[in-house]
């Protein structure tokens, strides 16, 4: 089954010429099947590329999937037009009376602020509060897994002397857990940021459970024992040439920058760079949606009522 998404959205044409199966909302409706209801936090600057990246991810089902997009009302996209937003994004306030089977909460450029500093902080612990009682399963990318560490479980992000940039080896450190199911025992995953939360931060909290991990680049994924919250450290999501458009940048605007470890071919940025992660990837978001088709109720009402949650805000 496709993805279901309006069909003047960019990411649409993109799926199409790439042949990968979409939906316009037209045709879905004509269909009885209850499609999963999944809702992407896009804090990305780069929103269009975004929405493809992990539109391109959810489309890789058998399931069909209904996708919304929300943004932050507290702070005003500069590198989008208004018109996109108007047509296709919804604030928290919007949302506040629905139920979802998933969430997608993006990164964020403002790693190297204090959470609290965030102009869009206290509308951010909206959306965390709103993942609890309204989503069956919520996962948090890069900064919006450290963020949301912080806040439920008071974990502190810790400043990297030295960026961590590139594709990086991974090791699986749980052979029966579903989210893995069919990975290698090690797999690749770009990264790209200035901070992290330690290994041995996030193992004090009892609920959360390490699956991968890097020597280089430190714990990719940690979940909690339901799957109610996944906390993704890297970049899955990524195509082929983000890292390339921000190494580009960076040596555009004359800012220090490594180039990107295990990326381009003998590390010449001349060169077309591989793509060792699309695989797992692809993988990743297949088992995470089995995961919510499983767990997730028919009768949206029901969604979150029977979760117990011992969280203490911070």
């Amino acid at each position: 089954m496709p993805v279901i998404i309006p069909s003047n959205l960019p990411a649409y044409k993109t799926m199409k010429d790439e042949n990968i199966f979409v939906m316009n909302c037209e045709r879905a409706e004509t269909q009885d099947i209850r499609p999963l209801e999944i809702v992407l936090v896009n804090l990305m600057r780069t929103k269009i590329e975004t929405e493809t990246q992990f539109v391109r991810l959810l489309s890789n089902s058998p399931i069909q999937i209904n996708v919304e997009f929300i943004h932050t009302n507290t702070h005003k996209s500069k590198n989008i037009s208004e018109s996109h937003m108007n047509n296709f994004y919804k604030s928290i306030k919007d949302i506040k009376n629905k139920k979802y089977d998933a969430m997608i909460v993006t990164g964020a450029p403002v790693e190297l602020m204090e959470f609290e500093d965030v102009d869009y902080w206290e509308e951010f612990k909206e959306i965390l509060d709103f993942s609890t009682n309204n989503v069956t399963s919520s996962m948090f990318i890069c900064w919006g897994a450290q963020a949301a560490m912080h806040y439920f479980y008071g974990l502190e992000k810790r400043t990297l002397d030295k960026k961590i940039f590139g594709v990086f080896e991974h090791e699986k450190k749980h052979d029966t857990c579903m989210l893995l199911n069919g990975f290698d025992d090690i797999f690749y995953v770009p990264h790209s940021r200035h901070t992290e939360i330690k290994a041995e931060d996030i193992r004090t909290v009892d609920e959360l459970i390490v699956l991968a991990e890097s020597e280089d680049a430190g714990v990719h994924i940690a979940v909690t024992d339901d799957y109610s919250r996944i906390f993704i450290m890297g970049h899955a999501e990524y195509d082929a040439f983000t890292l390339k458009k921000e190494y580009d940048r960076d040596i555009s605007q004359g800012k220090e920058i490594n180039i990107p470890m295990n990326y381009y071919p003998n590390d010449d940025p001349s060169k077309t760079p591989f793509v060792k992660w699309r695989s797992h990837a692809n993988l990743l978001f297949k088992n995470w949606i089995n995961i919510i088709y499983q767990e997730t109720p028919y009768n949206f009402n029901e969604v979150g009522e029977h979760r117990t949650d011992w969280y203490h805000q911070y």
